[in-house]
């Protein structure tokens, strides 16, 4: 395919750039459609995206909706369809800010105000449409062969909740129909799957207009976490981290130390206690060097590892929250380790392995990312040497293929990151090991070394699901709804089929109930194939035992799992099968 550059040159695009090039013309596409319906629009940002594009646009007093879309997409069907040459040319600064306010795009004038006074400026021109862009373009409109409109968002214009929000026109676009198709069949497994469906559904959560970005965890959905969090408390016990709580509201003074009050404040919650600022913690770090802090440290009480499920709270925009996935309220996994010097890689290593265990028991691929030192560091170059040297020996002792990325690391440490990839494709940041110069320093941590003198610890944040919500809606969008046995809020639902096998199904219910499984007993006068189409369908439950009078009189079960294969046992035979499954964690 042939793009035309911001210089007027005309050349072969680079296979790896085919598809930015694409989605960032059909975003010029989308604005000329939505100037030729609504000619008072005036344009933000129309950016590409890794699978497609969007613009924000000014539509005044109009308000759309996504019924609006499809005639907004016909019409660049149109303007594909009549094949517009793209022409490109270049103007000077003050001529550029005459252009636009030629044309009305009171936005593109403060863009153009926002780059250098030198600068020149270059524009793509399509028919009657005319946008200030750096390129390149496709030649030819025509060659926007997959696209669609995908939703509508809100959006501040330059990201400022102090500014104006504009609408989001949201699209996609690919190389072929055949892949913009794919992508389709992907959204609607998406949609199948989503976790704030299913959640309603299954009465795991929900949220109030009381409480936006709020979660309320509904008996269901606790059933479902506290599973989660008894595996996680197994899995610290196991990797000999001690577990503390740390207040949930602290004095400004910690948050001053700690760094956050003058770089986080406008993302935390406060409120005055006896006159004094205190504010409610975004993240539970400080309150673990208080911990350290609060008796004398040896080098041989290193490395102190302190875990937390820690509640925190942070002020996202409203606009941002999406489910589990984005909250003002979430409990994060969280630990801290403090650590000498020397025990960098021996540590790293311990906690890859512990957050590597957690992905292999969800069945999760992932790849890891390293990020060094960037420009904007504190620390000593030995510092950085030590803990750089640490984390990649670390990685390559343990044979982990890794993305360096230069410069992308934090400015207090170098980290690893893990990213998950789900069912559908898409890239989870949930795991991370940071090592942290500036924390110790801050909080002024010791230890006594072997030689007597007081060193500095390093310390080590450590999260693997990234936060319990957060990786509820992942399993609930993995697995459909449909858990594994021993997270399932339901293990076990009793069916009796008929008003004279409901006696025998309160015995079954009460037996499993003894042995500690999650049962339910659906004693409801419902037909049989309604209650096991809801169990199945609704509930998701694994195991259905389907009781008649036959199974009564013999003083057996029939047993249904999620197979939909269906076998006769006796009720001790499933309880120890059950019993076991659910202890396994298989």
């Amino acid at each position: 395919m042939k793009i035309l550059f911001n210089d007027g040159h005309v050349d072969e695009c680079p296979a790896d750039e085919e598809l930015e090039v694409i989605r960032h013309s059909a975003a010029h596409v989308l604005a000329q459609a939505v100037l030729h319906l609504y000619p008072h629009a005036r344009f933000g940002y129309g950016p590409a995206t890794d699978k497609g594009f969007y613009y924000d646009i000014d539509l005044g007093d109009t308000k759309i909706s996504d019924e609006d879309l499809p005639a907004i997409e016909a019409e660049m069907r149109k303007i594909v369809k009549s094949n517009l040459k793209v022409e490109t040319y270049e103007l000077a600064r003050d001529e550029a800010v005459a252009h636009m306010e030629e044309l009305g795009q009171t936005y593109k004038v403060e863009h153009i105000s926002d780059l250098g006074a030198d600068e020149r400026i270059t524009f793509y021109k399509q028919g009657d449409y005319v946008d200030m862009c750096t390129g390149p373009h496709v030649c030819y409109t025509k060659a926007l062969k997959a696209f669609a409109l995908t939703g509508l968002s809100g959006a501040y214009w330059k990201a400022d909740k102090n500014n104006k929000m504009l609408t989001r026109i949201n699209g996609v676009a690919f190389r072929t129909k055949d892949e913009l198709a794919e992508y389709q069949r992907m959204i609607e497994e998406a949609k199948r799957r989503d976790h704030r469906k299913i959640g309603r559904e299954m009465d795991l959560f929900m949220f109030a207009d009381e409480g936006p970005g709020f979660p309320f965890w509904l008996p269901n959905g606790m059933r479902l976490k506290n599973a989660l969090m008894d595996y996680w408390h197994d899995m610290q016990a196991k990797y000999f981290y001690e577990e503390i709580q740390t207040p949930i509201i602290l004095s400004r003074k910690l948050w001053e130390t700690s760094g956050h009050w003058d770089h986080y404040k406008d993302n935390m919650y406060t409120t005055l206690i006896d006159d004094e600022d205190f504010a409610v913690k975004p993240m539970n770090c400080p309150g673990a060097c208080l911990v350290y802090k609060n008796k004398p440290r040896s080098y041989r009480d290193l490395p102190l590892r302190l875990a937390e499920a820690g509640l925190d709270h942070r002020h996202e925009l409203k606009g941002a929250l999406h489910g589990l996935f984005r909250v003002r309220s979430f409990t994060q996994d969280d630990a801290h380790l403090f650590i000498r010097p020397d025990q960098i890689t021996e540590m790293v290593t311990e906690t890859t392995h512990l957050i590597t265990a957690y992905y292999a028991q969800f069945g999760f691929p992932y790849h890891v990312e390293l990020s060094t030192r960037p420009d904007d560091s504190m620390g000593s170059d030995e510092d950085w040497e030590r803990a750089e040297e640490g984390l990649r020996t670390a990685l390559e002792d343990m044979g982990i293929d890794y993305i360096l990325n230069e410069g992308d690391g934090a400015f207090y440490g170098p980290k690893i990151d893990f990213h998950l990839q789900d069912c559908l494709g898409r890239t989870w940041q949930c795991g991370t090991i940071q090592l942290d110069f500036q924390l110790p320093l801050n909080f002024e941590l010791e230890y006594t070394a072997a030689d007597g003198s007081k060193q500095r610890p390093i310390m080590i944040h450590r999260a693997g699901f990234g936060s319990f919500e957060r990786f509820i809606g992942m399993l609930t969008e993995q697995y459909a709804g449909k858990f594994p046995t021993w997270l399932s809020p339901c293990q076990v639902k009793v069916l009796p089929v008929s008003e004279k096998s409901r006696e025998y199904a309160r015995g079954v219910t009460d037996a499993l109930r003894a042995a500690g499984v999650r049962v339910t007993l659906d004693d409801r006068d419902e037909k049989i194939g309604y209650k096991i189409r809801e169990a199945r369908g609704v509930d998701r439950v694994p195991y259905m035992l389907i009781l008649g009078e036959k199974e009564a009189a013999a003083g057996t079960i029939s047993v249904r799992d999620r197979t939909n294969e269906t076998h006769e046992s006796s009720l001790e035979d499933f309880i120890a099968a059950v019993t076991q499954e659910i202890a396994e964690r298989r």
